[in-house]
């Protein structure tokens, strides 16, 4: 991730590197992305960069961390609007992310256009930790546990693990393939309850 160097930098430079980071990857495929595109659209010099990130892969983990913050904060916002449902937030999430224009949400853009170049590419390697490790940080207050067989932390992880699953792969098929959204919400709601009832008779 980022180092402390980053971090004090002014908020306008920040930025600006920030922006020259998201243009690289949004227009060249990861693996063509260039650092001596990044700098030069940041005018900073070279050594600056090896100041703030180590690599490339560093600069996109911190990226997508930032998206999965947003993606979080979004979130959160749905579970306090549906009284903390958790079977309900996905679908509600779903709606918020994959339906709504992404060309009026700036970070989702980015995200779509990232994800569209980089089919297929595992970026859950480089993140610093598994994503569900960090899945309910700040959303425990808001979540309605009353109705599971055991609220148990670990439960309560294993189940939010296997919902945000089910979310995430919905939406990244809705972001991929517009088109089918209708279908990719319909089969996210089928996984839900088969979550919610098991499937045994």
């Amino acid at each position: 991730m980022c180092t402390e160097t980053f971090l004090r930098l002014p908020e306008e430079k920040r930025t600006r590197f920030l922006n020259a980071a998201w243009e690289e990857f949004t227009t060249s495929r990861f693996a063509d992305a260039s650092i001596n595109q990044i700098i030069k659209k940041a005018r900073i010099p070279r050594g600056s960069f090896y100041q703030y990130f180590l690599d490339k892969d560093d600069l996109l983990a911190y990226l997508l961390e930032e998206v999965r913050g947003h993606v979080q904060a979004e979130y959160r916002q749905v579970l306090k609007e549906n009284g903390g449902d958790i079977f309900q937030a996905q679908l509600d999430c779903f709606d918020r992310l994959a339906s709504g224009n992404p060309l009026c949400d700036p970070v989702m853009e980015r995200c779509v256009k990232f994800m569209r170049l980089n089919q297929g590419m595992d970026i859950q390697k480089l993140l610093p930790t598994r994503p569900g490790q960090r899945l309910l940080d700040g959303l425990w207050d808001l979540m309605d546990l009353s109705r599971l067989r055991s609220r148990n932390p670990e439960y309560v992880r294993i189940v939010c693990s296997l919902l945000m699953a089910a979310l995430g792969s919905a939406f990244m098929d809705a972001l991929l393939r517009p088109e089918e959204r209708r279908s990719c919400r319909e089969e996210l709601a089928t996984k839900l309850e088969i979550v919610k009832t098991g499937c045994f008779l």
